[in-house]
């Protein structure tokens, strides 16, 4: 995967898989930044992200992509089959689901609108694929900035659930109401 989208304002957004050898010791000043508290990764070595993200790697159902921002690593995203990753057992998957998972890397000098750029280039990366019927996230109940995120760009909350490390919200996105959300050509 390595598709591109432009973002007139902000730039281009492109994908490439991520490497957990290569990309671990970046990957880890961004789980471990207080920004990506989350994440639930702030006491992990490099050692750990790379083991996570090897494991990631080695799992036919996940997926991790660092995200470029004019061709410099800028976000993280992942992609899961949620009725094998994440989700089993949880709720009633459909054909065509796609967990998804994202976080923007911390920075001095943040842009105005930048993160809500990142998800929908995400949104778009993941609904390229026709058969992504819905995405599924799961965030935390107490981040409220993701929530505000995913409502702008279409999710609606299902639930909260009890999962190991969170409660979450269960939120669903299809592609009708992602294009609704951004008023997109389809």
């Amino acid at each position: 995967m390595s598709t591109t989208r432009t973002t007139p304002a902000l730039g281009t957004f492109t994908f490439r898989p991520l490497d957990p050898l290569v990309d671990g010791e970046l990957i880890h000043s961004w789980v471990t930044h207080p920004k990506a508290a989350f994440w639930l990764m702030q006491n992990h070595t490099v050692a750990d992200v790379q083991r996570e993200y090897m494991a990631i790697a080695a799992n036919e159902h996940h997926d991790a992509f660092i995200g470029l921002h004019d061709g410099e690593p800028a976000f993280l995203m992942e992609r899961y089959d949620p009725s094998k990753v994440e989700l089993v057992g949880l709720y009633g998957a459909r054909p065509g689901d796609v967990g998804m998972h994202f976080l923007v890397a911390p920075t001095d000098t943040p842009v105005h609108g930048f993160t809500r750029a990142v998800i929908t280039a995400v949104m778009r990366e993941l609904f390229r694929d026709p058969a992504t019927e819905r995405v599924v996230v799961e965030p935390d109940v107490r981040n409220e900035a993701v929530h505000a995120l995913n409502a702008a760009v279409g999710f609606s909350v299902a639930e909260k659930i009890a999962k190991p490390e969170k409660d979450a919200y269960l939120s669903f996105c299809t592609r009708e109401q992602f294009h609704a959300a951004i008023g997109a050509a389809r």
